[in-house]
């Protein structure tokens, strides 16, 4: 399997790096429209970071977290070796030759055991910061959540965000103990979590964009493929700088195939993705009307970026939908990527032979 190599993020690797040479302040949320290469991005500068570093990566995607036991489950890393508890703080925090990552907090069985009996998370978080308070005798901890949005509704006696932020805010704020990484594509979750108040003061936002074009054409001419200045304009006009979606026309020139005719066919699915929700609508799925979807849609008709005054409830139902991308910190919204674009004004065109659409779209 060939591996797409990670790519130009001067930018943000200059803003983490300084943020990581300094004492923890606050907690860092790094947001972005979805696949824009956020993980990538934390995961390609923490495997760099010097030696006297340990970072816990906890990655909350694709798990079910609906209750307590789920989210400790979600957090630690059962250690499989017969170690006391002491010897595993040992472990993680000793000088090593390299930076030390894990997947979770590693803790012992019989840690763990006591966890599930006691079942408050006020315990756990105690233990965390006894935990963190010793490994940074000796080492810098980094705390990296990925996908926090899936706990957001989660409640044990109260929101279990809640609490977690605090925590982060005593990590961070108040002790200066560990840095705290949030990562989510969620930007429903975000705008949730810029609009708390709690957290005014207490946390930073840090955008991972979407390549601008001439970063877009250096990515294409690193994989190594020959892309034509034809090809790479087509693949800007057609995906933007969305990575994931430039790494679909890449493996589709590997394999020989029309880059142009490949793009097309990516707008094609796409386009037939968001005209599924007018069928949704229509088969009262959904609880929006036909003409107030197509409206918040016409906003994009000659714009790729709009400001706005006020949410809607439309506005949010295609955020959720991962069809729109909304930056509270700058009031704008946008399609989640240039594919979602032009496939957005496919719709309308087809949408402009509707009854409903003549009226007043």
């Amino acid at each position: 399997m060939r591996n797409i190599k990670f790519h130009d993020r001067e930018k943000e690797i200059k803003e983490l790096t300084s943020l990581l040479s300094t004492e923890p302040t606050l907690i860092t949320f790094v947001y972005g429209p979805i696949n824009s290469g956020k993980t990538a991005l934390l995961d390609y500068l923490t495997k760099r970071l010097p030696k006297n570093y340990v970072v816990f990566y906890i990655n909350l995607r694709g798990k079910f977290i609906s209750n307590y036991d789920d989210f400790v489950r979600a957090l630690f890393k059962l250690e499989r070796e017969e170690k006391e508890y002491k010897a595993v703080l040992k472990a993680v925090s000793e000088v090593s030759l390299k930076s030390l990552r894990f997947a979770g907090i590693p803790i012992t069985e019989g840690i763990l055991d006591l966890f599930f009996k006691k079942k408050t998370y006020e315990d756990v978080f105690e233990f965390l910061e006894d935990y963190f308070s010793e490994i940074a005798e000796n080492k810098v901890p980094v705390l990296i959540v990925d996908e926090l949005q899936k706990i957001g509704d989660v409640k044990i006696d109260n929101h279990l965000i809640y609490e977690l932020f605090n925590f982060f805010i005593r990590l961070t704020k108040e002790l200066h103990l560990c840095h705290v990484f949030a990562i989510s594509s969620d930007s429903l979750f975000i705008e949730r979590v810029y609009s708390e108040a709690m957290l005014q003061g207490r946390c930073r936002f840090l955008l991972v964009d979407d390549f601008d074009e001439q970063t877009t054409r250096a990515f294409l001419e690193a994989q190594g493929q020959g892309f034509t200045e034809a090809e790479k304009q087509e693949a800007w006009e057609y995906c933007g700088g969305k990575p994931v979606c430039l790494v679909e026309l890449a493996n589709a020139k590997i394999n020989g195939k029309s880059v142009e005719r490949e793009a097309k066919k990516l707008l094609k699915i796409r386009t037939s993705q968001i005209l599924s929700i007018f069928d949704e609508i229509a088969l009262g799925k959904v609880e929006y009307s036909e003409k107030a979807v197509a409206e918040e849609f016409k906003n994009f008709e000659a714009e790729e970026v709009i400001k706005y005054e006020r949410e809607t409830k439309e506005k949010l139902f295609l955020v959720g939908r991962n069809v729109l991308f909304i930056d509270p910190t700058e009031r704008t919204i946008r399609p989640q990527s240039r594919l979602d674009l032009l496939a957005i004004r496919v719709v309308l065109k087809n949408l402009s032979l509707q009854p409903f659409f003549k009226k007043k779209v």
